[in-house]
C-alpha cells in the first residue's frame, strides 16, 4: 500500500491480498486457537448441511399436510363435523364492507385511489373478486390465500373461536415503519419491537435488510401497541447478549476491537506486544441494550407524536469500595436515545416532521455494519456513527405508491464536537481533564452549531415478497472547533511558572489578551442500501477532515501548520486543558512580512467506508418460513479507513516545519490505516432467540511504510487481530 497514493480504499485484487501476512510467525497454540478452528468448522459445516435440513422441515410440513388432506378425504363425515373457520364471511352483493375496506386499504397506501373507484364502480357480485385480485398483484395474496379466498365459504355450524396469529418476527426484512421500530436492531435478530401489533403469518422466507436508524414510513396514530399509562402508550424493547470472545491479539486488553494503538499498555508498550502477540479471551454480557418507545395522543388525526429512550450497559467501570475488586462484572448504564418526534400529516402523500433530543447524527450513520461485534461496532475500521444532542427536521414525500417510491430530506443542528481519548490526555499527563476540555469546550467555544444534512430515496428495487425497498443517500455536515489560550499563559521573564510559556515582547503587543486558534470539521457521505430475494449489497463511502467524533481517520484530529513560520513560540496551555497529545498545539510565529500570527490549524483528512453482502441462505433453500430452519443468513463485510497521505505526512512532521527550523509541524498520530474482513453466521432459533458466530481479522498499518510494531520482539509495519465472537441473543 503506497501511502502517497489513490484515494481508492479497496485497491488489493483479492481477500488474501487485502490482509497479507506481516505478522512474525509463533509456534504457539493455545486451547482456545483449537476451539476456534473447530468452531470455523463447524460454521462451514452449517453451512454445507442447510439444504439438508431445510429440505427435512419441508418435507415434514408436506408430509402433515399430505396426511391430513388424507384423513378428511378418507373420512368426509368428520371433516364436516369440524370445519375450518373461514377465512371470509360469505358477502351478499354490494355489501357495504368492501366499500369500508376499500377506504382503509386507500388511506393506508395499498391501493391508490383509481384502483379503488375501479373496484367500487364495479358490479355488486364482482367487487371482492376484484379486490381479491388487485391484493394477489400486489403480492399481498399467496395462490394458497387466493384459493381460499375465492372458494366459497363453508359456514361453521357453531361458534369456534379464531385462532390468534402466530407472531413471525420479519427478521428486519420488512421496512421499518415508523420510529418506533428503529431500536438500533442488528439483524437477523428479531426487530419487531414488544408491544407491536404482530405481524402476519409468514409465507416466505425474508430476505436479508439492511439496518436502518431512518425510517422513511412515517408512524400512524395508534400505531404503537403497548402498555397504557394514563393516555400514554409505553413499550419496552430490547436484547440481551451473553458473548465468548478470542481474540489472536489484543494488547490493549479491550473486549472489541481497538485501533492498533495500544494506550492501556504502559509507556513503553504503545506498540509493542511483548513476548507473545498477546492473545486474550473475553466473556461479556454488557452488549445488553434495553429501551422504551412511546406515543402521546393528539386531538388531531393528522398528528403523531412518538419519542423514545434507549440505554445500554457499555460505559465505564464503578470504582464504588463494594466493587473494586469485582469492577470488571460492574458495568454502568448510559444513555444511547432520548428523542422526541412529531409527524404531520400534510396530505395523503406529504409527511413533515421534527426530531428533538438525542438521536443518530445524520453523516455516518446512514449505514451501519451488521455485525456481532457492537461494542465498538466497526469504529476506525470503516463504520462512522455517532449519536448527538439535536433539533431536526424533514419532510418525507411518497413519489409512487405502487412502485413504493420515497424522497426523503431532513436538516439538523446538532452539538459541536470533538473529542480527545482519554488516556492520550495532554503533556502533564492529566487524561480525564483533557478528555472533558475537549470534548465539552472546543465545540461550544467555536460559538455556531454543527450544520448536518442528508437526503434518501426509497424505492422497491426487488417486487418478491419479504423484500425492504432499496434506499440511495447523500448525508454531510460542517463543524469548526476552537481552542482559547489566556494571557495568563504568557510568561515574559524567566524563570517561567507551570503552564506558561516564555514570549517576546512583540509577541506580547501583538496579542495582549491571549489568542484563537480553530480548524473546521467537515464530512461527506454516500450510501447505497440494493435488497434483493436473493441477496443483500450494502456500500458506503465517506471522506473528511477531523473525523475522530465519528470513529474516522485513524483518531487523528487537527494538525499545527507552521511551515512559513519563523521563531515559533509554544504550545501554550488553553482553557479546554491543552496542549493535547495526538492534536496541534496552539503557537505563535513570525510570517514573511515579520508580523507575529497564529499558526493555522488543520484538520487531518481520512477517507473510507465499507462493502456488505447478506446472504439469506434459508430462502435459497425454500425453508419453511415457520419452521426452524427459516432463519439462516450469512455475511460477509470489509471495510477500511485510512488517513489522506499528504495530510498524515504533514501532520507528523515529515517535510512540514518552520523555516528557521524552530518547530515542525504537529498533532499526527503514526497509524495511516485500518481495514476489517468480517464473516458473520446468524441462526435464528425462533422469533426471541439468535446465535451468531463471527470470524473477522482488524488490521492496523503504519505510515510510510515504518516498522511501527514490535510483534512478539519482531519489527512490523502492521498488527493484525483475528478475532471469534460466539453467542446467542435473546429480544424482549
Amino acid at each position: 500500500m503506497s501511502e502517497h497514493g489513490t484515494p481508492s480504499p479497496f485497491r488489493q485484487a483479492s481477500s488474501l491480498a487485502y490482509f497479507q501476512e506481516r505478522l512474525p510467525v509463533v509456534e504457539k497454540t493455545t486451547s482456545f486457537m483449537t476451539t476456534k478452528r473447530w468452531l470455523c468448522s463447524l460454521l462451514l459445516a452449517a453451512v454445507s448441511v442447510l439444504p439438508v435440513f431445510a429440505g427435512t422441515n419441508d418435507a415434514a410440513d408436506a408430509k402433515n399436510n399430505s396426511s391430513t388432506n388424507a384423513s378428511a378425504a378418507a373420512d368426509p363425515a368428520a371433516a364436516a363435523a369440524n370445519p375450518a373457520p373461514s377465512p371470509n364471511p360469505t358477502l351478499a352483493p354490494g355489501n357495504a364492507n368492501v366499500t369500508a375496506l376499500l377506504g382503509v386499504l386507500v388511506m393506508k397506501g395499498v391501493l391508490a385511489p383509481t384502483e379503488a373507484n375501479a373496484i367500487r364502480n364495479a358490479a355488486p357480485d364482482a367487487e371482492f373478486q376484484l379486490l381479491v385480485e388487485a391484493l394477489s398483484r400486489k403480492g399481498l395474496l399467496s395462490a394458497a390465500d387466493l384459493s381460499a379466498a375465492t372458494s366459497p365459504a363453508v359456514q361453521p355450524s357453531a361458534p369456534s373461536a379464531v385462532a390468534e396469529p402466530v407472531a413471525v418476527s420479519n427478521s428486519s426484512a420488512a421496512p421499518e415503519a415508523s420510529p418506533q421500530t428503529q431500536t438500533q436492531p442488528q439483524p437477523p435478530y428479531p426487530s419487531r419491537v414488544a408491544g407491536e401489533l404482530k405481524p402476519p403469518s409468514a409465507s416466505v422466507v425474508p430476505a436479508v435488510s439492511p439496518i436502518r436508524v431512518f425510517p422513511v414510513d412515517p408512524p400512524k396514530p395508534g400505531g404503537l401497541a403497548g402498555m397504557k399509562v394514563g393516555a400514554l402508550t409505553l413499550a419496552p424493547y430490547g436484547f440481551i447478549k451473553a458473548t465468548v470472545v478470542h481474540d489472536s491479539s489484543d494488547p490493549n486488553g479491550d473486549d472489541f476491537p481497538f485501533p492498533g494503538i495500544w494506550l492501556s499498555a504502559g509507556p513503553n508498550s504503545t506498540f509493542n506486544t511483548g513476548p507473545t502477540q498477546d492473545p486474550e479471551v473475553h466473556v461479556k454480557a454488557r452488549s445488553t441494550r434495553f429501551g422504551l418507545n412511546l406515543e402521546w395522543p393528539d386531538m388531531s388525526k393528522n398528528l403523531t407524536l412518538t419519542g423514545k429512550i434507549e440505554g445500554d450497559f457499555e460505559g465505564n467501570f464503578s470504582e464504588v469500595d463494594n466493587r473494586d475488586v469485582s469492577s470488571i462484572r460492574s458495568n454502568e448504564p448510559q444513555l444511547r436515545l432520548a428523542f422526541v418526534r412529531m409527524d404531520y400529516r400534510a396530505s395523503e402523500t406529504t409527511d413533515i416532521f421534527f426530531v428533538g433530543g438525542q438521536d443518530w447524527t445524520l453523516f455516518g450513520s446512514g449505514a451501519m455494519m451488521n455485525i456481532v461485534e457492537t461494542t465498538f461496532n466497526g469504529a476506525f475500521w470503516g463504520n462512522t456513527y455517532e449519536r448527538s444532542p439535536q433539533l431536526r427536521v424533514g419532510l418525507v414525500q411518497t413519489l409512487s405508491k405502487e412502485n413504493n417510491v420515497k424522497l426523503e430530506g431532513q436538516f439538523g443542528v446538532m452539538m459541536p464536537s470533538t473529542g480527545e481519548i482519554l488516556k492520550l490526555g495532554n503533556a502533564a499527563g492529566n487524561g480525564l481533564g483533557a478528555q472533558l476540555g475537549e470534548g465539552e469546550r472546543e465545540g461550544a467555544d467555536a460559538d455556531r452549531p454543527e450544520w448536518e444534512a442528508r437526503g434518501a430515496l426509497s424505492f422497491q428495487l426487488d417486487k418478491a415478497k419479504g423484500v425492504a425497498p432499496a434506499q440511495i443517500a447523500l448525508a454531510g455536515f460542517h463543524s469548526r472547533r476552537t481552542s482559547i489560550v489566556p494571557n495568563s499563559s504568557y510568561c515574559l521573564t524567566a524563570p517561567c511558572g507551570a503552564n506558561t510559556t516564555l514570549i517576546p515582547a512583540n509577541y506580547d503587543s501583538a496579542f495582549p489578551n491571549g489568542f484563537q486558534s480553530s480548524s473546521t470539521q467537515w464530512g461527506g457521505q454516500i450510501v447505497a442500501q440494493l435488497p434483493t430475494r436473493w441477496a443483500t449489497l450494502v456500500a458506503t463511502a465517506y471522506k473528511g477532515g477531523d473525523l475522530r467524533f465519528y470513529f474516522g481517520g485513524q483518531i487523528n484530529g487537527f494538525f499545527t501548520d507552521v511551515s512559513g513560520l519563523t521563531n515559533v513560540v509554544g504550545p501554550f496551555s488553553t482553557a479546554d486543558g491543552g496542549p493535547l497529545a495526538a492534536q496541534g498545539g496552539t503557537v505563535l510565529g513570525t510570517n514573511g512580512a515579520g508580523q507575529v500570527v497564529v499558526a493555522p490549524q488543520k484538520p487531518v483528512q481520512a477517507f473510507g467506508g465499507f462493502i456488505q453482502l447478506g446472504l439469506p441462505l434459508s430462502r435459497w433453500f425454500n425453508a419453511n418460513p415457520q419452521g426452524h430452519n427459516a432463519g439462516w443468513q450469512l455475511h460477509f463485510t470489509v471495510g477500511k479507513d485510512q488517513v489522506v497521505a499528504n495530510d498524515q505526512f504533514r501532520a507528523n512532521g515529515v517535510g512540514c516545519a518552520a523555516v528557521d527550523g524552530s518547530a515542525k509541524c504537529n498533532g499526527g498520530l503514526p497509524m495511516s490505516m485500518g481495514k476489517s474482513g468480517i464473516a458473520t453466521l446468524y441462526y435464528k432459533f425462533n422469533n426471541w432467540c439468535s446465535f451468531a458466530l463471527e470470524q473477522s481479522v482488524y488490521a492496523t498499518r503504519g505510515f510510510n511504510s515504518i516498522l511501527l510494531y514490535t510483534i512478539a520482539g519482531q519489527p512490523s509495519n502492521e498488527w493484525q487481530d483475528h478475532r471469534t465472537e460466539f453467542g446467542p441473543i435473546f429480544t424482549f
